[in-house]
């Protein structure tokens, strides 16, 4: 028998904020709020047009496939970064606001990927200059798993 992958995508625009500063060593964010103070180091874009609880039922149950996993493309201005990370059986993604990438293996309603290899400090400072002057931040998300 064949195997084949299957595929989700989703796609949301943000845009960057003057407290963008991306040094959390452990996640990244993208916020729907609009709103960020300086102590949201792991915040890099905001203005979101999605949260965890408007992805599509087919892809958040292909996150929660076992062995998936997800590709998250982000594009700024000229620069481009894709991101690898896991999704896991465990993600409920019903968050109203926000999608958090992480390193560890941690899960609640915000978490959209885990074993996640890039940190919010890990992103391309020349990106993070552009989100810290308010670009905007194209986001590509491709879920995959065997099926």
């Amino acid at each position: 028998m064949c195997k084949y992958m299957v595929r989700e995508e989703e796609y949301l625009i943000a845009h960057g904020h003057r407290n963008v500063t991306a040094t959390h060593h452990t996640t990244f964010e993208i916020t729907k709020e609009e709103d960020l103070s300086l102590t949201g180091s792991c915040i890099i874009a905001v203005g979101s047009d999605k949260g965890a609880q408007d992805l599509s039922g087919s892809f958040r149950d292909a996150l929660q496939h076992p062995g998936c996993r997800l590709y998250t493309r982000l594009t700024c201005g000229p620069h481009e970064v894709c991101i690898t990370s896991l999704g896991d059986p465990g993600l409920c993604l019903t968050h109203p606001t926000d999608l958090v990438w992480r390193r560890s293996s941690f899960t609640c309603d915000r978490t959209i990927g885990v074993h996640a290899d890039h940190t919010a400090r890990s992103l391309p400072r020349e990106m993070i200059r552009l989100l810290a002057a308010g670009a905007e931040l194209d986001v590509h998300l491709t879920v995959e798993y065997p099926g």
